[in-house]
């Protein structure tokens, strides 16, 4: 395993999605629960509602562009996809309402999250977050997941204008921080969004691998399996 660095760790930044939770568990339930509700309620089959699902998204990408915050908006994803299907828009704060809940409903964060916190804020450090998604349901997440009140600073791609690995969203929790990108430690599950773009701003990265997937971490990165290592990991930096 390789050495990040000697600089005092002063905040540690932490991705939302696939990091504080399983963010690929709860997807699942909450597409599952749309899916049915959307093709009961306006007679696709399972097949061509993940197709008109598909052809929101792109269309949302071509209208906001591709790191815009906006193509996270699930009401406006709702709202074109019965644009497409030419039903009225009445029934997109429905769906957009059905998505989130279940969505909530299912998230449970990862063992260790809020030991894992209380020592770092025990050590000292100032804890972040750096997330992808509009600020309105990552503060939801965050108070879902009982972490708010542990957070001091957060920055949304929409707050930054771009999305990660946009060294720019990095640089901006590192001004929130107050402190060098040298000092700051970002958390993440994505090795390209989280872990190569936080190493690329200059901050030391700790890849979040709790499935133990084959790839390596680039030179100057750590992998942890559980928040459990987390704070030991923090204390040899």
């Amino acid at each position: 395993m390789t050495d990040v660095g000697v600089d005092a760790v002063r905040s540690v930044i932490f991705d939302i999605d696939g990091t504080l939770y399983d963010y690929d568990a709860a997807h699942a339930h909450a597409i599952s629960a749309l899916e049915t509700y959307f093709c009961a309620e306006y007679g696709l089959t399972p097949e061509a509602f993940k197709a008109l699902h598909r052809q929101a998204e792109a269309v949302m990408r071509a209208r906001a562009g591709a790191w815009s915050a906006a193509i996270h908006n699930r009401l406006l994803r709702y709202q074109v996809m019965l644009e497409l299907l030419g039903r009225p828009i009445a029934g997109a704060p429905v769906l957009e309402a059905l998505y989130w809940q279940t969505l909530l409903l299912w998230m449970k964060p990862y063992p260790g999250l809020h030991a894992a916190l209380d020592a770092i804020r025990d050590m000292g450090m100032r804890i972040g977050v750096g997330t992808n998604m509009t600020a309105d349901w990552q503060y939801e997440k965050l108070r879902t997941l009982k972490v708010l009140d542990r957070i001091d600073f957060i920055v949304t791609s929409e707050e930054a204008g771009c999305e990660k690995p946009d060294r720019r969203l990095f640089d901006l929790c590192a001004e929130k921080a107050g402190c060098a990108a040298s000092d700051c430690v970002f958390v993440g599950d994505s090795l390209k969004g989280d872990v190569a773009g936080a190493l690329g701003a200059g901050m030391r990265a700790i890849w979040f691998d709790p499935a133990g997937r084959a790839a390596q971490p680039p030179e100057g990165a750590l992998r942890i399996a559980s928040f459990d290592e987390l704070p030991a990991r923090l204390a040899s930096l």
